[in-house]
């Protein structure tokens, strides 16, 4: 069957399946997956890209996720020779220098599909893995000095040929893990969730034809990009300076153009390389611009590789938003949601009526390992933070949300750490310190604190935010810090920003504190 690209009827039809379809692989990932991580914190992402890894449509979840997945699956496309790419293959990847954006706990497995006797689509999906090896528990270490110290890498490599597992590779993937039960279900679960996509999309070609699916992409492409451009039309056309100072004193520097017919961000001025875990591959930066392009032109659902062709992105290659390996970048994600706060500081301060105060800005990732007090089995609790969120010119800032980037995702509930973890919950609550005041308050961060009880504990945690305080805009306060602090029995406490395999014995509490939003204007 086939129809005119121009119908508009068929146009929907067939965009509304792809998103569906989209969805449909969300609620699978979800379903089948064995850690909370990915069922409860909904840590992940999954979508649909045509033959050659354009974005087409995407599910709920973290929306820094779904930008990495049509940059994987190009990677995987450049990487692999086009005779071994078959109808029944799945490959993976969490390497950021081939193809896996991120740090190596995000896995990313895609599936070719295949209709009318050619390569059509694929299907591809992230999800965190809660341990892969590396130094420490949880494989999030704040000291590697190299992507070797961090885990198991993955360089696009095939799970399955032709339907059929390839099990070597399994077993490499289990026995590189702490955790290799869970990572074993995470697995199925991901490997289920591209499956379902490919059958879905592969009924929509039944129905319609290879040629009309695909001239129906073209046409959300472009429909996309012209939304975003009526939205660039509206900016202010100039160039924008913006800089922000880091928690150990470090100044970023970078630049926005606006013309009309482009939105360019100049990130060639940043900072070299860090001999840490910092770092962010240009892939990375690349999603921060463009959640700061999307929420500045068409902050609306309709979202497609379409949406960025008028975004240009400039690196310099050995810096921190373009590393050469193997320099790590276990904690690449605070150096993203820091980027886009920067950036999002430039264009706030240009168009104070138009965009919120600073926010938390940080992920504010816990990692707590050790053995069950019930059964002694390892556990691994992996954990983002909700935080304060900045004032408007209309209203106050947001309580207790996600920081930007993070989309879907929820906290672990008391109840399931309790159960899962042998944690003991002490506190849950909005922070009242005073902080972000102005005509209008800036949100309020959360104080989580809970107790130890299993043994062989230890914390590893990744905090910005922890010495700059957030920003107001248009007069209003800045608002507060993220940190966490160790409560010990013996009454003393540490606090921490960035640490890795801290020791926590049984008694001694965890508390978290994130930050106020930023408040806006001058109050009265």
């Amino acid at each position: 069957m086939s129809a005119d690209v121009d119908d508009p009827f068929t146009l929907d039809v067939i965009a509304s399946s792809l998103s569906a379809a989209a969805d449909e692989m969300f609620a699978v990932l979800r379903k089948a997956a064995m850690s909370p991580i990915i069922y409860e914190v909904l840590d992940v992402g999954t979508g649909i890209t045509d033959a050659r890894g354009e974005l087409v449509s995407s599910g709920a979840g973290i929306p820094t996720f779904v930008g990495m997945l049509d940059k994987a699956v190009k990677a995987i496309i450049a990487l692999t020779s086009p005779d071994d790419i078959r109808p029944g293959d799945v490959f993976a990847t969490n390497d950021p220098y081939f193809g896996g954006v991120t740090h190596l706990n995000d896995v990313v497995l895609a599936m070719p599909v295949f209709a009318e006797g050619r390569l059509v689509a694929w299907t591809a999906n992230v999800g965190h893995w809660s341990d892969l090896g590396g130094a420490v528990p949880g494989s999030m270490w704040t000291e590697a000095r190299d992507i070797f110290a961090e885990g198991l890498r993955l360089p696009a490599v095939k799970l399955f040929e032709a339907g059929k597992p390839i099990k070597p590779v399994f077993a490499i993937l289990k026995a590189n893990s702490r955790l290799p039960d869970l990572l074993e279900g995470d697995l199925w679960a991901s490997i289920a969730s591209v499956r379902k996509g490919a059958e879905r999309v592969e009924r929509l070609v039944d129905s319609y034809g290879a040629a009309t699916v695909e001239n129906a992409i073209a046409g959300m492409f472009a429909y996309a990009e012209a939304r975003s451009r009526q939205g660039l039309a509206l900016l202010p056309k100039g160039r924008l300076q913006v800089e922000e100072r880091l928690d150990d004193g470090s100044l970023w520097r970078a630049a926005i153009e606006i013309t009309e017919d482009r939105f360019i961000v100049d990130l060639r001025d940043a900072p070299d390389e860090s001999a840490k875990p910092n770092n962010l591959s240009r892939d990375g930066a690349i999603i921060a611009c463009q959640l700061i392009f999307k929420m500045a032109t068409a902050p609306d659902m309709v979202c497609n590789a379409g949406s960025f062709r008028p975004l240009e992105v400039l690196t310099r290659e050995g810096s921190i938003f373009d590393p050469r390996p193997p320099a790590p970048q276990g904690y690449y994600f605070e150096t993203r949601v820091r980027l886009y706060d920067m950036l999002w500081r430039g264009l706030a301060e240009a168009s104070p009526e138009r965009m919120p105060a600073g926010h938390f800005a940080s992920i504010c990732s816990i990692v707590v390992a050790g053995r069950h007090p019930a059964h002694g089995r390892r556990f691994t609790l992996v954990e983002p933070q909700v935080g304060g969120w900045g004032a408007t010119a209309t209203r106050d800032g947001i309580n207790a949300q996600f920081s930007a980037g993070h989309g879907d995702t929820y906290n672990c509930p008391v109840e399931i750490a309790e159960a899962r973890y042998g944690l003991d919950y002490r506190r849950l609550s909005l922070n009242d310190e005073p902080g972000g005041d102005g005509l209008h308050h800036g949100g309020k961060g959360i104080v989580s604190e809970y107790a130890v009880r299993g043994t062989e504990t230890v914390m590893t945690a990744g905090f910005s935010r922890s010495v700059e305080p957030v920003w107001g805009l248009n007069g209003g306060e800045a608002g507060t810090t993220n940190r966490v602090e160790i409560l010990r029995t013996d009454g003393s406490v540490e606090r921490h920003a960035v640490a890795s395999a801290v020791p926590v014995a049984p008694g001694d509490s965890i508390r978290i504190t994130t930050a106020q939003g930023g408040g806006w204007g001058k109050r009265a």
